[in-house]
């Protein structure tokens, strides 16, 4: 079972932490260039810590 430390994040949560609107995470999602999500039940998404740290680290840029 998930520790509350590796609470899935919901979608606000990454918005405010990307400083994006839900409507470019929504966007990304529709050309699959967002984070990996979880679909529950009821259609609430989800994004694991460990999945958005994964996306941030493909998407750095060498400077």
């Amino acid at each position: 079972m998930a520790t509350a430390g590796s609470k899935p994040l919901t979608v606000p949560q990454v918005c405010a932490e990307l400083g994006i609107s839900r409507s470019t995470f929504y966007d990304w999602r529709a050309k699959r260039r967002a984070p990996k999500c979880i679909t529950l039940p009821n259609g609430s998404l989800r994004i694991r810590r460990a999945e958005l740290e994964r996306w941030l680290a493909a998407h750095e840029d060498a400077a």
